[in-house]
């Protein structure tokens, strides 16, 4: 069993991806070709988002966003610490100064009141990570920001397609600040079959200067205006993308059908914590994530394992406490009791497009009886 099966998921639709891969390799486009132009315009219109930028992967997507916005050296971005790397990694290479904000222990995102409470004049930017497939409480962050006047910067990597209500409003969750950064990472709700991402905006001439520092700080050939780097979506992710999004909606009802399976399961074992869903927020489960006492959490990963469940930690060691950060940091972001007893506590449990209900009821069922 794998944690998530993207071989069946392909072999569902492997006529329609084999002819779009099959026509860029006829076309001979491999870079910025048709596919690309495509899906870019397919992706904002499914966002409702004016802009959609391709590009590398979903790190580059973050390092573009804080490039576009002329953040300074020295300048402090405010991110989570119970997160992959790639946010604070993109904040730290340009020389940014990431400053960790304590999570919710529901949902595992950043609290917006330790967000406050860490704003100097130094702050440029708010960097929220959409962790799980479940939104940040971007209502409380879109206000702060706009109180104090900076940057939000959102990471959808792992949300794509999730939803908040916001007042009256339902949006899309990377819609919803300055910018939305995503991966097309293999694994994410719309994965393609390698690295990919792409920048979301509402504001063209951030968008301009995206496209531009992508492309070698080039708007028009041999012409560079300023420093860029060369990161793009490659024609044949494009394509492969192209093929899935139409998918996407489909494909997130089933990964939030298996979570309720679990839910309804796991609500009667009392050694564990089901996924908080808050009313005013769309999950789409790119994660499964339940949180077990601490003394129990790895056994209960080894008891699976013996019966052939893979189970995943995300994460074991939270990034405060990573020896990469440990000269970017000062004594605000030191301790973060919260994530770091998440990371002790969490377990992620398999939920993907592909796998049967009765699959997900024996995963769920070896969970209680591990407890009884």
């Amino acid at each position: 069993m794998h944690i998530v099966d993207l071989q069946n998921q392909y072999y569902k639709i492997k006529d329609k991806i084999d002819a779009a891969v099959a026509d860029v390799i006829n076309s001979g486009a491999y870079i910025n070709g048709k596919a690309v132009n495509d899906f870019c315009d397919n992706l904002s219109c499914y966002l409702r988002s004016s802009y959609v930028v391709p590009c590398g992967n979903g790190t580059d997507a973050l390092m573009l966003a804080l490039m576009a916005l002329e953040l300074k050296p020295g300048d402090e971005v405010i991110t989570s610490p119970f997160s992959f790397a790639a946010s604070a990694e993109a904040i730290s290479f340009l020389g940014l100064k990431p400053v960790f904000a304590d999570i919710n222990p529901h949902t595992f995102n950043i609290d917006a009141e330790a967000v406050e409470e860490l704003i100097t004049p130094k702050t440029a930017a708010i960097m929220p990570v959409h962790l799980f497939g479940l939104p940040s409480d971007m209502e409380k962050l879109v206000k702060l920001a706009k109180k104090r006047s900076i940057y939000l910067i959102e990471d959808v990597a792992q949300a794509l397609g999730a939803k908040c209500k916001i007042g009256n409003k339902i949006q899309f969750a990377g819609t919803i600040g300055d910018i939305g950064c995503t991966s097309f990472f293999p694994s994410k709700n719309l994965g393609c079959f390698g690295d990919g991402g792409a920048c979301i905006t509402e504001n063209p001439d951030i968008a301009e200067t995206i496209k531009i520092i992508a492309s070698h700080g080039s708007s028009k050939k041999y012409l560079h205006s300023r420093i860029g780097v060369n990161s793009r979506l490659d024609t044949l992710q494009a394509a492969v993308l192209n093929v899935k999004l139409p998918y996407l909606d489909d494909y997130i009802e089933k990964r939030r059908r298996q979570a309720n399976i679990y839910n309804n399961i796991l609500k009667g074992c009392d050694y564990v914590v089901t996924p908080y869903q808050p009313d005013n927020l769309y999950h789409t489960y790119n994660q499964y994530t339940i949180k077990v006492d601490v003394s129990k959490r790895d056994m209960l990963k080894d008891h699976l394992a013996s019966k052939g469940i893979p189970s995943r930690i995300y994460y074991p060691l939270s990034l405060n406490r990573q020896p990469a950060y440990k000269n970017f940091i000062d004594k605000r972001s030191f301790n973060m009791p919260v994530a770091e007893e998440m990371c002790k506590r969490v377990l992620s449990l398999p939920v993907d497009t592909e796998k049967s209900d009765e699959v997900i009821e024996f995963i769920a069922n070896e969970v209680v009886n591990f407890f009884n």
